[in-house]
């Protein structure tokens, strides 16, 4: 039989220390603005760049990591002009209602905007139909950004799966 009291703490601290919800209207991994690449590289050198701790700026809530002072100080002068769009969430996801998380590797410019997406799959069917769904997206996101992103760690949902196997119920 399994302890209460312990699966009631087990459970506690797991959702306490490995799920969290964000109402951030910018992608957030690790404490880190889109995973802490620095965006105006994406723009100016057309390849992803690491940021450094070195350079950084604070826009929006979210930490911002630039590879350079120079590409730190272009972006503190118009952060607008380099912010992705939908503030680096899944453009997909976005157009559908919801926010999601990306893959740097999926990165594109349209029109000097910076469009990201989920997954590489995800991003060969927004480019299918890239006009609607960026129309769409458009049309989301003043909704969507207000919305809460939860992001839960498989952790978690192994404990949630052993404690409903138990019977024990929160």
């Amino acid at each position: 039989m399994i302890n209460t009291f312990f699966l009631q703490h087990l459970h506690s601290w797991l959702s306490t220390h490995f799920s969290r919800a964000s109402k951030s209207e910018i992608f957030i991994h690790r404490g880190k603005a889109i995973r802490g690449y620095d965006v105006v590289a994406f723009f100016d050198e057309s390849k992803m760049k690491p940021g450094s701790c070195h350079y950084t700026y604070v826009w929006k809530e979210a930490l911002w990591l630039f590879s350079t002072s120079y590409n730190r100080d272009l972006f503190a002068s118009s952060p607008e002009k380099y912010e992705p769009q939908y503030g680096g969430f899944c453009a997909f996801g976005v157009a559908r209602g919801y926010k999601a998380q990306t893959d740097l590797g999926t990165w594109v410019i349209l029109e000097q905007k910076l469009y990201l997406s989920y997954s590489k799959e995800v991003k060969a069917g927004w480019e299918a139909n890239l006009v609607s769904l960026i129309k769409q997206a458009d049309s989301q996101w003043m909704r969507v950004k207000a919305k809460a992103t939860q992001y839960t760690l498989p952790l978690l949902t192994l404990a949630s799966a052993i404690f409903q196997w138990s019977g024990f119920n929160f």
